[in-house]
């Protein structure tokens, strides 16, 4: 049963692969271009309904599987005002951390700077 499984899972993926490389463009599920764009689902099947991006509807191992064009996602992203401002609030976030981890081991230092010279 298992091995059927991934038989068919490794035929969907070969499949995925094929169109790839015929159209010189990864088409991906909507979850995998989720995840690679920060695009949510809901988004997404509004922008191919719409006829703003691609999509394709190909058997899949659990059924009828949505595919659209990673990189035709990516343009129209970047033309989404509110998807550019969640980039930026995630990117100042993440400096943010950086920066808070900076802070973290220079008082790190300090305080074990400190510790030694009470040792001494």
């Amino acid at each position: 049963m298992a091995s059927e499984w991934e038989d068919r899972l490794a035929k969907w993926q070969d499949e995925l692969a094929l169109f790839a490389q015929l159209d010189e463009t990864p088409w991906v599920p909507l979850a995998q271009a989720e995840s690679e764009t920060g695009v949510s689902r809901s988004a997404l099947r509004a922008w191919y309904r719409n006829g703003e991006i691609e999509s394709r509807l190909v058997d899949g191992p659990n059924g009828p599987q949505r595919l659209v064009p990673l990189d035709a996602v990516l343009e129209r992203a970047a033309k989404s005002p509110r998807i550019q401002r969640r980039a930026e609030r995630e990117v100042s976030l993440e400096a943010q951390v950086a920066l808070l981890r900076h802070r973290i081991d220079h008082l790190e230092l300090r305080l074990a700077a400190l510790e030694r010279r009470t040792e001494t």
